[in-house]
């Protein structure tokens, strides 16, 4: 059976985040509801992360398999390769959601490729506007709006502070059988010559709602809510509390996956189903990739 990777992008603002719920519009469902127009059947799908409504994705990747007359047969007798043509006909149905869901590629990729398992990394970015003068109507659902002047200098200094593998319980909502140790890669807040606040991230995975939790943490302190070095403080302490702030999701997008060689993908996703140990002895599997 031919696997098949889809790239996607999408406004998150007109969806209620990525996972398929009865009664809202999703943009699994969407996929899926475009999937099974060309296919005419349902048809399953990996998301290489779950990203909650109001969250963005520029780089989103999932996989999903059909069969050898499916794949061949997509064409329709057409003088057009099957991922030609899977890509122009999966475009044309996503193009009833006027825009919010593009599918930027298609591919065929080995039956070894997980979207979810075999990643490397996921890359995100977080726009903040902190003055009433950057508050661009134009760019509200892509840009968090703060009320008052933060300093980027001290929540770039937080962000240093927590690079490196840990245990960020602290700063991810709690799903049953589900690790938080996560080693995050890179984590920079950088203001532009606009005046704009930009924080990029990544990591090998990130758990429920660990970015924004990580952002409104840093806000708190470019805030002077917190003192410097809070976030290094509470990440010695891994558990979800009433002190954890949620940044607001429109700021997050999706901007990256990263996966191996394909000789590697097998490997790299037996790795990450594998049993992580934690710094209390015990052990978790590692099955849970949602970032906002």
């Amino acid at each position: 059976m031919p696997r098949i990777r889809l790239d996607l992008a999408y406004d998150g603002n007109a969806y209620k985040g990525w996972a398929a719920q009865p009664g809202l519009q999703t943009v699994e469902g969407a996929l899926h509801e475009a999937l099974a127009t060309i296919l005419r059947r349902e048809v399953r799908v990996t998301v290489a992360g779950r990203t909650d409504a109001g969250v963005h994705a520029r780089g989103q990747v999932v996989h999903l398999d059909l069969g050898d007359d499916e794949w061949q047969g997509l064409a329709r007798g057409r003088d057009l390769l099957p991922h030609e043509a899977m890509l122009r006909r999966l475009s044309g149905v996503l193009n009833r959601q006027q825009g919010a869901v593009v599918l930027k590629s298609v591919s065929a990729v080995p039956e070894t490729f997980d979207a979810r398992f075999s990643a490397l990394s996921r890359s995100y970015s977080y726009r903040i506007a902190d003055r009433r003068e950057l508050w661009d109507p134009l760019r509200r659902h892509d840009t968090a709006w703060i009320r008052g002047a933060v300093d980027a200098r001290l929540m770039d200094a937080e962000a240093t502070a927590v690079l490196g593998l840990h245990d960020f319980g602290s700063f991810c909502r709690p799903r049953e059988h589900s690790t938080t140790i996560r080693e995050l890669q890179a984590f920079t807040i950088r203001r532009g010559a606009d005046g704009i606040i930009t924080a990029t991230l990544t990591a090998d995975a990130f758990c429920h709602h660990m970015v924004r939790a990580l952002i409104g943490g840093c806000l708190d302190v470019g805030e002077r809510r917190r003192a410097p070095g809070w976030l290094f403080s509470r990440l010695q302490e891994p558990s979800w509390d009433q002190r954890v702030r949620l940044a607001p999701p429109q700021g997050l997008v999706l901007e990256s996956v990263a996966y191996p060689r394909e000789d590697q993908l097998a490997q790299r996703a037996e790795q990450t189903r594998a049993l992580r140990p934690v710094h209390t002895g015990t052990a978790e599997s590692a099955v849970n990739d949602d970032a906002e």
